[in-house]
């Protein structure tokens, strides 16, 4: 049965709402470019009875869900009377069956959207969502959403973000592919754990609740199902104050594969390889910031005291080629440095890791050093064409200290140089050209 546009007086039980209509949201129908929901592709169903102030937005996308969406929202509605709080159920459906029929029969809200992914479903629901914290899920029945009151309890106390755990809870036997148990779900989380310091035993658990605040100042972007992990690791780059909350995990109903199954979640090496992905993405310290540092302290320690000739110790002998190779390390290390401080900057939702940033690298002091450092590496390195130019155009034995001097000056120009572009990039990072334009 196709869904059509009617009114409540004719068709008992729904309610037709546009979504550029005032009350929804005030959607911009405008903003498609922008990663925005357009109004022409998007609709929402109301029920008859609906309720007016939620606390909580249970928000769910569903397709092809008819076998168990009934099911589904008599459990929200449990779960909703259980935690003692308002709620709505926002079910975001893009189906080709029944899905949307049966769900607003039971009195849930129905959002209905084009089939674009997982990720951009919760995209397009954010204006329609009216709660103050949102629960997010399943609507296989795979999670027990009568006990949400675990969720909400910790929003209510102060945690802005509860993620749901089910090696703290149970696990049906059979509800997880093995590999995905034992190797896939306990690896890449360890592997959060270790670079980002956190503390999490289940990244890749589908039921989760977040403050409405915190979700719209996470920004989601992730269109597919990667927008799981996305979730996890801005919630860790927010330093939102973050929970977990044990859940019950159940196997399918049977004759049906799960949404995750369909999706592909099932695999553990594509969530390992999108883990990483995000990872790596967002881990601009881990993986950029302090190993450049690092890669330029081993350059310099290389490079600066060859500067004045060759260095023996013991049976070994640092000479021309080891300052060549102190250089890469130096030029490669300061950009990766560089490269992390943007990427931080570029993602800092507090604005303190930019603000700590534009005072180490004040603008006027940062272009002085640079230039004196310029300055400085290119009277080295011209003391080599002199030398060459007034020896019949031939240079010296690699272990002359003309030779070492202008390895080093080439070093003090490329870092002059990269330090001076990194100051400006930094600095015009803050550069606003409307109200619009703020973070």
């Amino acid at each position: 049965m196709e869904l059509k546009p009617v009114q409540s007086a004719t068709t008992p039980g729904v309610d037709w709402l546009k979504d550029s209509q005032p009350g929804a949201a005030g959607v911009d129908t405008d903003a498609g470019e922008q990663g925005q929901p357009q109004a022409s592709e998007l609709t929402l169903l109301r029920p008859e009875i609906d309720e007016r102030d939620p606390e909580v937005s249970i928000v769910v996308p569903a397709v092809d869900e008819e076998l168990t969406i009934s099911d589904f929202v008599a459990w929200c509605k449990e779960g909703l009377t259980r935690a003692h709080t308002r709620g709505e159920i926002l079910i975001v459906d893009s189906s080709s069956d029944t899905t949307a029929e049966i769900a607003l029969a039971a009195g849930a809200r129905v959002l209905r959207t084009p089939k674009r992914g997982l990720g951009r479903a919760y995209i397009d629901a954010l204006p329609y969502i009216r709660g103050k914290y949102v629960v997010m899920g399943d609507a296989d029945c795979t999670y027990d959403f009568r006990e949400l009151y675990r969720f909400t309890d910790k929003l209510s106390q102060g945690y802005q973000f509860a993620m749901g755990s089910r090696w703290l809870g149970s696990i049906e036997s059979g509800a997880m592919p093995k590999l995905h148990q034992y190797v896939g779900t306990p690896v890449t989380t360890w592997i959060l754990n270790r670079v980002y310091r956190s503390k999490f035993t289940d990244i890749h658990c589908g039921m989760r609740a977040i403050t409405h605040e915190a979700l719209q100042r996470m920004g989601l972007s992730s269109q597919s199902w990667e927008y799981a992990s996305e979730m996890v690791l801005k919630s860790v780059r927010m330093e939102l104050r973050t929970v977990e909350v044990p859940v019950k995990f159940y196997k399918d109903r049977e004759g049906r594969l799960s949404h995750h199954k369909r999706s592909g979640w099932f695999s553990p090496f594509a969530a390992a390889w999108v883990n990483l992905r995000e990872m790596f993405i967002y881990g601009a310290a881990f993986f950029a910031l302090k190993p450049g540092l690092f890669m330029l302290a081993l350059g310099l320690v290389l490079t600066l005291p060859l500067s004045f000739g060759p260095i023996t110790i013991g049976t070994i002998t640092f000479g021309l080629y080891w300052m060549l190779l102190g250089l890469t390390f130096s030029v490669l290390g300061a950009q990766s440095f560089f490269f992390g401080c943007l990427a931080q900057v570029l993602s800092d939702y507090s604005g303190e890791t930019s603000r700590r940033w534009l005072r180490v690298f004040r603008y006027s002091r940062m272009v002085l050093l640079s230039a004196c450092l310029f300055a400085l590496g290119l009277g080295l390195a011209l003391a080599l064409v002199v030398f060459y130019l007034t020896h019949s155009l031939s240079l010296g034995a690699t272990s002359s200290v003309v030779d070492h001097l202008a390895v080093t000056g080439v070093l003090f120009m490329i870092l002059g140089f990269s330090t001076f572009c990194f100051t400006l990039v930094l600095h015009a990072t803050r550069v606003r050209y409307g109200p619009g334009s703020d973070r």
